[in-house]
């Protein structure tokens, strides 16, 4: 049977209605077959580490080749396009910044699809417009590939110790083949629907996430401004009403939390650019919707002018030291 099939997620998938039982159940007996990869940023090559240290061969690319090195290192086959990829393997796991870059990897002149094998599963993590997973996956479609939206939450810790929650939309049919992967990187795998839910699901939080970390922000700092000790501050918000994961995981105060971007200067983590990004995806979909969202407007546009004001390129968090600076301090 190996010796016919391309890979072990014909077992799954398109064929899977084709397939006798004994057929399926010798899926896990399968050896693991290589994974394509493509955007090795802050999420995208700890994800990819995870995939190897569960013994997935990893062929990645990444349009920065230094962002390569590390994981070439350990192991990893490097290509220099996401079609060569595509040509390569054909299960394909994209970590991408924006809506155009997703875009431009699928569909572009060296993107995917121009290689993509047919019976590919194709699973984007990225966090994008729900529109353009659902165009994504018609055009995945008609290559007689399966695409599925797979956004994550959970930051760069929670992709460094594989823990990560996956949010997926897509034919359901194929979620069991999407989740034994993801579940090498991540302790939640949830199908929530179609093809676009995933993002939705990733919207929605996202949303809440900065309205928290604000609101998180602004009491640390009139707490500081009373005369309270941040630490003490914190340890009672997190034995309190008030706790939230930007207080009790995530503290955006200097010196409060080891291990998370404030403690860094607020490098690393999740960038302030995406998270304007991902309220701007949040706002579009409210319009579209006609659904009132006056904290997360108001959120989006405090995230903006963060970007404006030379904390683009730092943790989300850092609106804390935004507001600092807002009053002169």
């Amino acid at each position: 049977m190996a010796a016919v099939l391309r890979g072990p997620w014909k077992l799954w998938g398109r064929w899977h209605t084709h397939v006798g039982p004994a057929m399926v159940s010798s899926r896990s007996m399968a050896s693991k077959t290589q994974v394509g990869f493509v955007g090795l940023g802050n999420m995208g090559s700890p994800m990819a580490k995870n995939l190897l240290k569960h013994g997935y061969p990893v062929i990645a690319t990444d349009v920065f080749p230094e962002s390569c090195k590390e994981l070439q290192e350990l192991g990893a086959q490097i290509l220099d396009s996401p079609a060569e990829v595509a040509d390569k393997a054909d299960r394909i796991i994209t970590m991408l910044p924006s809506s155009p870059n997703v875009i431009e990897v699928y569909t572009g002149p060296n993107g995917i699809l121009k290689k993509v094998k047919k019976g590919s599963l194709l699973i984007d993590s990225s966090t994008i417009d729900p529109a353009v997973s659902k165009e994504m996956a018609l055009a995945a479609e008609k290559m007689g590939a399966v695409f599925m939206d797979a956004p994550v939450s959970g930051g760069v810790g929670a992709a460094s110790s594989g823990k990560l929650t996956f949010m997926v939309g897509g034919v359901e049919e194929e979620f069991t083949a999407a989740k034994e992967l993801l579940s090498c990187m991540g302790a939640n795998v949830v199908y929530c629907g179609q093809v676009g839910t995933g993002q939705a699901a990733k919207i929605c939080n996202n949303m809440l996430l900065a309205i928290g970390m604000i609101g998180t922000a602004e009491t640390m700092n009139l707490g500081i401004r009373l005369g309270l000790d941040p630490k003490l501050l914190t340890k009672i918000l997190n034995m309190s009403s008030g706790r939230c994961w930007s207080s009790d995981t995530y503290n955006p105060v200097p010196g409060v939390m080891e291990g998370v971007p404030s403690a860094n200067n607020y490098q690393g983590g999740f960038g302030t650019t995406l998270m304007a990004k991902d309220l701007g995806l949040a706002q579009n979909t409210a319009t579209n919707t006609k659904t009132p969202i006056l904290l997360g407007s108001l959120a989006h546009q405090i995230f903006r002018m963060m970007c404006a004001r030379g904390y683009a390129g730092k943790d989300f968090s850092s609106v804390f030291q935004f507001l600092r600076e807002e009053e002169g301090q």
